[in-house]
């Protein structure tokens, strides 16, 4: 007895099934192409292609300082960027300088050196008369210091193509204001092989 109920049960949702995906499916002509799951996914799609890929922005950074910037329409980032760059290189041409000078001092006052000039001639503002620990001192600080700006160097360029690889990821989210949620229910269509079309509702949540 129970089984002639379920089956009784189970042939009617089919039929009804049947019925319901008929008359739906004569319904949906006069249901906009906009609220399609297919014409929504497009529509996301579009508004993805309007933003540069971030791959893109980050192989710009590495080649060229800054443009990667220009790619994310954050031109104002390139003074900063070119300003800590050229600072910092500026500096280690300073510093490089020095180390040269007192390095050459300290060569050629050392007794236990040939006075050959091998690294230059002793610069005029070193005394012939410096103490050599103290010129061994200042030509090590210069060459450790000259040595630290290149690592700043290096970080200042790599956080260049970091930040526009970043901004581009973050560029497509909504950082307006109003961030309330909006859920909508939209009919429509999912097409399964070998049968007829089933009529779905899709819900969307926005943020």
């Amino acid at each position: 007895m129970t089984r002639s109920i379920s089956l009784i049960f189970l042939i009617g949702l089919i039929l009804g099934g049947q019925s319901f995906a008929q008359s739906f499916s004569s319904y949906q002509k006069f249901v906009p192409q906009h609220y399609s799951l297919k014409q929504s996914f497009s529509d996301s799609a579009t508004d993805q292609n309007e933003y540069p890929e971030p791959k893109m922005v980050l192989r710009r950074s590495l080649m060229i300082p800054g443009w990667g910037q220009v790619t994310n329409k954050q031109a104002w980032k390139v003074p900063i960027v070119y300003g800590l760059l050229g600072g910092l290189t500026y500096y280690s041409i300073y510093l490089h300088k020095n180390y040269n000078d007192y390095r050459a001092a300290y060569y050629n006052l050392n007794p236990d050196t040939p006075d050959d000039n091998r690294f230059g001639p002793t610069p005029g503002y070193i005394s012939p008369n410096s103490n050599l620990s103290s010129l061994r001192e200042t030509r090590n600080f210069y060459r450790n210091r000259r040595d630290l700006v290149y690592v700043f160097i290096g970080l200042s360029y790599a956080l260049n193509a970091i930040d526009a690889y970043v901004f581009a990821h973050l560029r497509p989210f909504d950082v307006s204001d109003d961030l309330s949620m909006n859920a909508r229910l939209k009919p429509g269509v999912l097409a399964v092989r070998n049968t007829e079309p089933v009529p779905v509702l899709s819900l969307s949540i926005n943020f």
